[in-house]
């Protein structure tokens, strides 16, 4: 006997249900990752009795990956730890299982320290905002702050120095370092040349409990937000359109063609401002640079904040 279709009305309103599960299960991923919940109040929801659907519906893998400062690699290793399926939900986990992922995020809890108050702070935004000059700033005149240092093609601009500014490489040594795996990211900026976050450095100042700083373009800020959700990312903000432009011609260290090309370029990037957890407006070099100071200690709920 033929299998009967379902009615046209089940199927969307099965779509429009799926759809707000979706949400729901975003919405209880961003409040943790916000800490404006617990872990531990995300699996007490889901094993209530009536359970909160979208708790008990959400993936453990999820729920322990929404948590700053865990990052895939981190809960991989958990799951394992605890004997838990990387499919399993947090409403089907069996009482044996319940109780040792609640005892395992209790000692977590009660261990944390400054280890796990540092964090990966990415400064990043338009052609000639200042990023540089910021960062310059920041190395100068708040020592306690790790900046992370890229590594790049170019040859160095005026007043640059190698290990300082950057690792200045040739492309044979950038292609023996992204093929070893030893780069958080990497991008191709205004098609021209190479840009690269070596990353053992950053893991051994977080080891360490060092919160780092990393300036890098808009490609690489993507890149590291995929890698490590966890990191806290900011967009630096001209004053206004007509200060860029002046700031980038007046440098004067590209010509007249190149200069055009990267304003486009910049035009695209402040698009994408939306994307970052806080923007702060480069108007004055020093109080942007307390500004991103500050937010390496700001707790992740206040995001979407403008500042300067």
């Amino acid at each position: 006997m033929p299998r009967l279709a379902p009615p046209e009305v089940d199927r969307v309103a099965a779509a429009h249900a799926a759809v707000a599960a979706r949400r729901a299960r975003a919405a209880v991923k961003l409040a943790v990752h916000d800490r404006t919940r617990s872990a531990v109040d995300v699996l007490e929801a889901a094993w209530a009795d009536p359970p909160a659907a979208a708790e008990a519906s959400l993936r453990v893998r999820e729920l322990l990956t929404s948590i700053p400062s865990l990052g895939p690699t981190r809960v991989a290793k958990a799951m394992r730890e605890l004997g838990i399926a990387d499919s399993k939900r947090v409403g089907g986990l069996g009482v044996r299982q319940r109780r040792k992922l609640l005892e395992w995020l209790d000692n977590r809890e009660n261990r944390r320290g400054p280890r796990d108050l540092a964090r990966l702070v990415v400064l990043a935004g338009p052609t000639a905002v200042g990023k540089g000059t910021v960062s310059t700033y920041i190395r100068e005149n708040y020592p306690d702050v790790h900046l992370s240092v890229s590594a790049t093609t170019r040859a160095p601009r005026p007043g640059e120095v190698d290990g300082v500014n950057y690792f200045f490489v040739s492309d044979e040594e950038f292609d023996r370092l992204e093929s070893s795996g030893q780069m958080l990211e990497t991008a191709t900026v205004h098609n021209a040349f190479r840009y690269g976050t070596p990353r053992a450095p950053i893991d051994e100042a977080l080891a360490t409990g060092k919160s780092v700083l990393l300036e890098i373009d808009l490609q690489g800020a993507r890149s590291v937000r995929r890698v490590m959700p966890e990191a806290v990312l900011v967009f630096l903000l001209p004053p206004t359109w007509e200060e860029l432009v002046r700031r980038l011609i007046g440098r004067g260290t590209e010509d007249s063609a190149e200069q055009q090309r990267r304003l486009e370029t910049a035009k695209a990037e402040l698009a994408a401002q939306d994307e970052f957890d806080f923007r702060v407006v480069n108007s004055e070099v020093s109080t942007a640079a307390r500004e991103v100071v500050d937010l390496m200690v700001i707790p992740k709920n206040y995001r979407s904040s403008t500042h300067g």
